[in-house]
């Protein structure tokens, strides 16, 4: 119910690049989210996929984060964590885009899990160093086995996410993105938060993930928007998009990640009723 209800309050105040002001994000929207062009990575992100959806066999997953609304035990099939866990297919091809369109030379991402979105990452820009955390070994070995089936030049680290993110090595480091979908929980994302911010330049592009999956996260979702270091957000309902560029304004942004034609539809109902002005 919790979902429904941002679901729906989202296609309400939602808007696509019509509404957008700043040219920062129009374009962002129209060369990046919207981009309609068939690249060849997506053979690859589709292979990378179906090999997973194919392995039957099963692990022990050691689960640091909020818990999961789909499994009711640890002993999970390797399939049914990319079908039901796994970043959705169509936001594995937007996460290749992002990377593709800002060309983030340093990547982190918090939750590695089977490594769907670590292939986009990878994908997205090839000579990138990537640095993915995972806290479940055994999950962990699944992804770091497809990382090298598929030769993606990936970092791949198993530890506790607080404990790395508290290493000298991040605090002295820069990351041009962080793909953050480890523990979603309010306290988790905010402790994140406040510990990577040391690592940001004015190019930095931060992502989070599922920040409507709980009240928690979508007030932990409202700390980061308010933040004096943030300048621009942007709420996709699946993502929380946050950069620190010093030339913006600060403001956030509602939008639509496609102009698919339900939601567009929505709009159109909502204007009948003379809901809109």
């Amino acid at each position: 119910m919790h979902l429904l209800k941002s679901y729906l309050a989202f296609l309400w105040y939602s808007n696509n690049s019509h509404g957008v002001h700043s040219p920062f994000v129009f374009d962002l929207l129209r060369k990046c989210f919207y981009d309609k062009k068939e690249y060849g990575a997506y053979d690859t992100l589709k292979k990378y996929r179906n090999s997973l959806l194919q392995n039957k066999s099963t692990i022990e997953v050691t689960d640091f984060g909020a818990g999961s609304r789909v499994f009711k035990s640890n002993t999970r099939a390797i399939n049914q964590i990319a079908q039901n866990a796994g970043i959705s297919r169509k936001d594995a091809r937007l996460l290749f885009r992002i990377v593709n369109y800002f060309r983030p030379e340093n990547i982190l991402e918090i939750g590695t899990s089977l490594g769907l979105a670590s292939s986009a990452l990878a994908l997205g820009n090839p000579k990138a160093k990537i640095t993915s955390l995972e806290g479940c070994p055994e999950t962990a070995k699944i992804a770091q086995k497809q990382f090298q089936e598929f030769d993606f030049n990936i970092d791949s680290i198993i530890s506790q996410f607080e404990s790395y993110l508290e290493t000298e090595t991040v605090k002295s480091g820069s990351f041009d993105l962080i793909y953050f979908d480890g523990n979603h929980s309010k306290l988790a994302t905010l402790s994140y938060f406040e510990s990577l911010l040391s690592t940001v330049n004015n190019e930095t592009v931060w992502i989070f993930d599922d920040i409507h999956w709980s009240s928690g996260m979508e007030e932990a979702w409202e700390v980061i928007k308010k933040h004096p270091k943030v300048t621009v957000t942007i709420d996709t309902f699946q993502w929380g998009f946050v950069f620190f560029r010093k030339e913006q304004e600060k403001e956030h942004f509602i939008l639509r990640t496609s102009n698919s034609f339900f939601l567009n539809s929505i709009l159109g109902i909502r204007k009948l009723w003379g809901l809109l002005p």
